[in-house]
């Protein structure tokens, strides 16, 4: 081999490997004949979590398994942020890196269940990592379109993923109250109506953020499927949403308002939506202002009845 040949044939072996771009006919809200073409396609260079559901009974061929567990804290708010290092280790033991594409997958048993998705997918938005996109319908979606499932073990070569943060999405607490004492954001509240107007609560006191508006996260739903961006436009519009200010959403924990985040934000494209991942469940441990918050009298009451209810 001439000197040519040999510099040549080390620069090459030396060189950096491209950045994987992202597979044609990506999206961000992936139907489950979309993903299967992309599979057959772009094979283990597009990576697919599941996060609920029995993945040991049947999951996408080639999926790994993080529990929806690994991505949330621990009680008195679950909605709370991990540290960053400990989020930082799931993504690696997952091999993903900022230029992996990412198909999160939950087990698709109804709207609600979308929501732990949605919540790992702004997670790892904000860890840097460009290509996501949620399954819609989940697992239940991929098998009723009779798609093959696979029940063995998937694991994964840890990546070399540096972990960092961006805020670009997230609102705190801090700016949550400053939003609302000055009107500067609108603040939609996922969750059901009866929590907005203060008539049953959980992790969280009755009542909502003083100056909040309701959209609930069930509402860009036709069964267990999210709609698409021409749909979720119309009804934002219908209850009244406009793209004029920043958008915060939230609920009890920031599970429902990560539904409403990826709706708004990853589907339809509206600018400068964020969530409040820490939701309710911080901002009604203190004295900042309700709306809809009941007396003590109301809120025996309210207490008693739902606890009736509760056991009939």
């Amino acid at each position: 081999m001439n000197r040519f040949a040999l510099a040549t044939a080390l620069v090459t072996t030396l060189a950096p490997i491209a950045a994987f771009a992202t597979p044609e006919g990506w999206s961000r809200l992936m139907e489950p004949a979309q993903l299967n073409t992309l599979l057959d396609e772009y094979g283990d260079d597009i990576r697919v979590v599941q996060i609920t559901g029995e993945y040991a009974e049947g999951h996408i061929p080639g999926s790994g398994w993080s529990p929806y567990a690994s991505w949330r804290s621990d009680m008195p708010n679950p909605g709370a942020l991990r540290d960053l290092g400990h989020l930082t280790t799931v993504v690696q033991e997952l091999g993903i890196d900022t230029d992996t594409p990412v198909v999160v997958v939950h087990a698709g048993r109804d709207a609600t269940d979308m929501g732990a998705a949605a919540r790992v997918y702004w997670t790892l938005r904000s860890m840097g990592i460009e290509d996501l996109a949620l399954l819609n319908g989940g697992l239940a979606a991929w098998t009723a379109a009779g798609l093959p499932t696979e029940t063995a073990d998937v694991s994964f070569f840890p990546s070399d993923y540096e972990g960092e943060w961006h805020n670009d999405w997230r609102a705190t607490t801090e700016e949550v109250a400053a939003a609302s004492a000055s009107g500067s954001a609108t603040l939609l509240d996922a969750r059901p109506e009866g929590f907005f107007d203060g008539l049953t609560w959980s992790v969280a006191a009755p009542g909502t953020v003083h100056g909040a508006e309701s959209l609930e996260y069930s509402d860009f739903f036709d069964g267990s499927r999210l709609v698409g961006a021409e749909d979720i436009r119309r009804i934002a519009s219908e209850t009244g949403f406009t793209d004029d200010t920043t958008t915060v959403s939230f609920c009890n924990t920031g599970h429902w308002a990560a539904i409403n985040w990826f709706a708004l934000s990853e589907v339809a494209g509206y600018n400068d939506v964020r969530l409040y991942a820490e939701s309710m469940a911080e901002y009604a441990d203190g004295e900042r202002p309700l709306d809809h918050a009941p007396n003590r009298l109301q809120y025996a009451w309210r207490a008693s009845t739902n606890w009736i209810a509760d056991l009939f």
